[in-house]
Parts: C-alpha cells; sequence; structure tokens
C-alpha cells in the first residue's frame, strides 16, 4: 500500500510542478535554502525522482527565473507604449518584491527560457511601434530594467522598514551635526518631525526615465 502510494506520488510530478515548488520553497526560505534533496523532501519523493524533469541545479534555476517571468505583464504594442512601458514596469517590481530571490538571478545569469523570451519580445515590440529604432530598443528597455533591478534590489535589502524612517533619523540626527552638514541634517531633521516621509518611490524615477525616451523620440521624429 505504502509503495502504491509513493508510485502515485511519482507518477504526478512534472517538470511544472517540480518548478511551482521550487519557487515555493525560495519565496519561504531564500534560495540558499534550496537544494534537491530539500526539494524532493518537500515533494515526498527520492532526490533522484526530480532529475527525470530537470538536469540538475542550474537547469532548475532556469526554469525558476522562466516561471517568474511568466507572471510580469507584457506591454502591448499596440496601446500607448508609455502606459505599457509603465504597466510592465510596475508589475515586475511587484512580482521582485513576491520573489525576492529572483532578482539577482535575472541580473545574473543567461536567461533563455520560453516566456523569458517572449517577455524581451513584447517590450522590444512594444518600444519598436512607438519609434524606436532597434538600437534606441535596447537603450530605452536597459534603462527602464536598471531601474526595475536597482529600486527592488535597494527596497528588499534596506536595513529598515519604512515604518521605522522616522525613529532612525531621531536616532541618527545627533551624529549630523548641523553646522557640518546642514543639508543632511535638514534632511533628518525632515523625516524625524514626519515632514517628508523618506520613502523612496518607485514610479519617480520611472517617470523620468519615462518622460525622458519621450522627449529623446520626439526629437527624433521631428529631425528623422
Amino acid at each position: 500500500m505504502a509503495e502504491a502510494a509513493k508510485e502515485g506520488r511519482r507518477a504526478r510530478l512534472t517538470r511544472e510542478r517540480v518548478v511551482a515548488e521550487a519557487v515555493a520553497l525560495a519565496d519561504a526560505e531564500g534560495l540558499e535554502a534550496l537544494s534537491m534533496r530539500r526539494l524532493a523532501k518537500r515533494l515526498g519523493v527520492e532526490a533522484m525522482s526530480l532529475y527525470n524533469h530537470v538536469s540538475g541545479k542550474e537547469d532548475l534555476l532556469g526554469a525558476m527565473v522562466d516561471a517568474v517571468a511568466g507572471e510580469i505583464r507584457r506591454p502591448s504594442a499596440q496601446g500607448d507604449w508609455k502606459a505599457e512601458m509603465r504597466a510592465r514596469a510596475v508589475s515586475a517590481h511587484e512580482v521582485f518584491l513576491r520573489h525576492p530571490w529572483a532578482p539577482m538571478l535575472f541580473v545574473s545569469r543567461v536567461n533563455a527560457g520560453p516566456k523569458m523570451l517572449e517577455w524581451v519580445d513584447a517590450t522590444i515590440g512594444c518600444l519598436r511601434a512607438a519609434g524606436f529604432d532597434l538600437a534606441m530598443a535596447d537603450h530605452a528597455w536597459n534603462a527602464i530594467d536598471s531601474h526595475i533591478y536597482g529600486f527592488t534590489l535597494q527596497e528588499l535589502n534596506f536595513p529598515f522598514a519604512k515604518g521605522e524612517y522616522a525613529a532612525q533619523a531621531r536616532a541618527w540626527l545627533p551624529h549630523i551635526p548641523a553646522d557640518r552638514l546642514p543639508n543632511l541634517h535638514a534632511m533628518a531633521d525632515a523625516v524625524a518631525s514626519g515632514r517628508h516621509d523618506g520613502v523612496h518611490d518607485f514610479c519617480f524615477g520611472l517617470e523620468l526615465i519615462l518622460d525622458g525616451l519621450e522627449a529623446l523620440i520626439g526629437a527624433r521624429q521631428q529631425t528623422g
């Protein structure tokens, strides 16, 4: 009976299920907790069973990245390009906050899964439809993504929670002399007193990039 149940678990095991469980494990405990042995235990199978669905740890990580890429909104070439790229960026930021292990894998490895490639292709298509040539589309896409990854990684690794900013500012004020560091002291005092919440806004930098790209493409179209 136990052997039959074991065989049933094996029969239900698929690559999609293995990847989904690996993503859940990394979400819950961090990427450093992910091993083939730990994953097999969560799935109720022997570790060797996983190799029927993934070739190894590197293949698994690539599939996990692709699964996360599949959660990010794809921009449409038929819509307003700024609105589409804004929605894409906000979606990516929210997805990465749900999967805090993912941003570093996105920026540190070659990602060529089908969902990732579809996401990239849709992004290029949206920008080309707006009038960007291939070189400009490449620069634009990378400028936006640099903001997404950089802001997200900073948010995920910042040492203080948003609700702690005022208390931390009050604690640091005595170490920021107003006579020597007047501007930093004034800003810390504004946060300490509640006149400024100190919270960084993802969309602030995003809008600057989008507005700059809009001005660039407008200038190119006028002179072209």
